[in-house]
């Protein structure tokens, strides 16, 4: 397919009209997608056939001190996965810290059932079940 006969001057208008904040067919973003939109032209116009008007865009972008909407939204994600990791590592400090003494419990309370089984192989067993000894009991 080949490229308009004004597609230069669609793509310089769309330019102008973001720059000015007045898009007519896209959101305004500072992008190569929104400015490809904005001209109605394929994207790959600016990537492929005309990348000199893409590195126009992007020069008079950076010349006014705006923030591509793409670097904006990437910028705030970042914050947020720091945010995440930071809770991650204070709950996985917390973890760390409850395993020994959850291990040392177990083994407390896995100690004190073996002092209670023997005696109950008493003869005289001074422990009293709480419920009925029942036949699969005894391979536990």
């Amino acid at each position: 397919m080949s490229p308009a006969h004004d597609e230069r001057n669609r793509i310089r208008a769309a330019m102008h009209r973001i720059l000015t904040g007045t898009p007519e067919h896209s959101n305004g973003a500072l992008t190569v997608v929104a400015l490809a939109i904005e001209a109605q032209v394929p994207r790959n116009a600016l990537t492929q056939r005309h990348p000199d008007l893409r590195n126009e865009f992007y020069t008079q972008v950076k010349e006014r001190g705006a923030v591509p909407d793409v670097e904006t939204r990437l910028r705030a994600k970042i914050v947020q996965l720091k945010e995440t990791i930071a809770n991650k590592n204070e709950e996985l400090g917390r973890l760390r810290v409850d395993v020994p003494a959850l291990v040392r419990v177990l083994n407390q309370l896995a100690a004190e059932n073996e002092v209670l089984r023997e005696q109950l192989q008493l003869p005289t067993p001074n422990v009293v079940p709480l419920r009925p000894k029942r036949m699969f009991d005894d391979q536990l």
